[in-house]
């Protein structure tokens, strides 16, 4: 019975490995068992397919420790956790908006060019975050090929570790905001509150993207040269550089195609209006927010099985 026990093993490919151990009998820790990665899996090129929703989105939660410790990690790589790092992290994008600054308000004559400098920068910073989640996160996986053949994880855990990295680049740079903020006369309101539920909108938004562009960048290696010059347009055309209202109203409809739009129409509102946000313009955020989310998650769940083989 043993023998042909073993045949039938063989004959199905089947692990003979009972839930405690391999097959030399080493015993496998407690994190291990349980889930789909305490299986054997054969990865086969091409294939695509969901693993069950609600067990992959557990391990996530499970794992979320490791996005965390790799978001730290790449923020000590860079050299943001020393005095002149974190310095660099104010200045860097506050040069960019100086630059802007001079190229299109001077030439423009607004009669109030220190409160649309706070409205740029504004604008710039929270862009900063879908910007720098698609760059990171789009070169994620790839650049973390050694972690996927040797580690048993959700790899989605890769691209939110580089969408955790640009939110902590962002909280620091408000503090420039504030000080050009209260220069140009504003104050503060309880309507800056918004300002939450908008940051985490577009930290949401900027998930689905990441998880997108990192696994298109798998199968199309030239996507991370592209991508810069792909998102530099897609800020040219968001009301970074020129405010909502001075939008005609007969070509709005069209600009609400671009789903930052309707965050950073809203996020002005709050911060330099001290404004409530627009009800319809927050639904329709936080819908392309939701659709990001979920399509950029199926889309690289689908495909994940197939990247320890490409890369």
């Amino acid at each position: 019975m043993s023998t042909t026990s073993a045949e039938e093993n063989r004959g199905t490919g089947a692990a003979t490995a009972g839930p405690e151990g391999d097959d030399n009998g080493h015993h496998l820790p407690e994190i291990y068992r349980d889930d789909e990665y305490s299986e054997r899996h054969v990865y086969v090129p091409h294939k695509v397919g969901l693993p069950p929703l609600g067990t992959y989105l557990a391990l996530v939660w499970r794992r979320r420790e490791f996005a965390l410790e790799l978001s730290r990690t790449t923020m000590r790589a860079k050299h943001f956790n020393t005095v002149f790092g974190q310095l660099w992290l104010l200045l860097n994008p506050l040069l960019l908006g100086l630059v802007y600054f001079l190229l299109i308000d001077l030439i423009r004559h607004h009669a109030r060019p220190i409160g649309f400098f706070a409205h740029l920068l504004g604008g710039l910073f929270l862009y900063q975050v879908l910007q720098t989640s698609a760059t990171e996160g789009s070169n994620s996986v790839v650049r973390g090929g050694g972690l996927i053949l040797n580690t048993a994880f959700p790899r989605t855990l890769l691209p939110l570790a580089s969408v955790a990295t640009s939110f902590k680049r962002f909280v620091p740079t408000m503090i420039v905001w504030f000080i050009v903020h209260f220069a140009a006369g504003g104050g503060l309101s309880v309507q800056m509150l918004w300002g939450f539920p908008i940051v985490v909108m577009v930290t949401v938004f900027s998930a689905g993207i990441a998880m997108f562009c990192a696994a298109s960048q798998v199968y199309f290696r030239d996507l991370s040269s592209f991508l810069p010059y792909l998102l530099r347009i897609w800020m040219y055309v968001s009301p970074i550089l020129y405010t909502w209202e001075e939008v005609p109203a007969s070509y709005r409809h069209w600009l609400l195609l671009n789903p930052m739009s309707s965050m950073l129409a809203c996020w002005s509102d709050v911060l330099n209006k001290g404004l409530a946000p627009d009800p319809s313009l927050m639904l329709i955020g936080t819908a392309w927010a939701i659709f990001s989310l979920v399509f950029g998650a199926l889309f690289f769940i689908s495909r994940e099985r197939d990247f320890a083989v490409r890369i």
